[in-house]
């Protein structure tokens, strides 16, 4: 089971970290996945965590502002958005092994 939280509404340049608590499954085990999604278009990849070694990659549109991390301690793993603009506003969803979390809203706006 996946758990978002962190989501909310957020001035243009602002930041939000965005967590994922992770039930049933070690964090160093898979890969974990962002996702966003903007009503009426295509879901989208931000970036993964990888099992191995917890290197991240990302998509352009995440690149030099968002970082994925992971908290084995606490089973969590966050996402963190830097420089937000109003183009991030989205449902955030992180995803594993076919399971996904319900989602959570990110709203960046004036």
């Amino acid at each position: 089971q996946l758990v978002e939280s962190g989501g909310g509404l957020v001035q243009p340049g602002g930041s939000l970290r965005l967590s994922c608590v992770v039930s049933g499954l070690r964090l160093d085990s898979y890969n974990f996945y962002w996702f966003r999604q903007v009503p009426g278009k295509a879901r989208t990849v931000l970036g993964c965590i990888r099992k191995t070694d917890s290197s991240t990659f990302f998509r352009d549109s995440g690149e030099g502002r968002f970082t994925i991390s992971r908290d084995n301690t606490n089973n969590t793993v966050h996402l963190q958005m830097n420089d937000l603009k109003a183009t991030d506003t989205a449902i955030y969803r992180c995803y594993v092994q076919n399971t996904w979390g319900q989602g959570t809203q990110v709203t960046v706006s004036s």
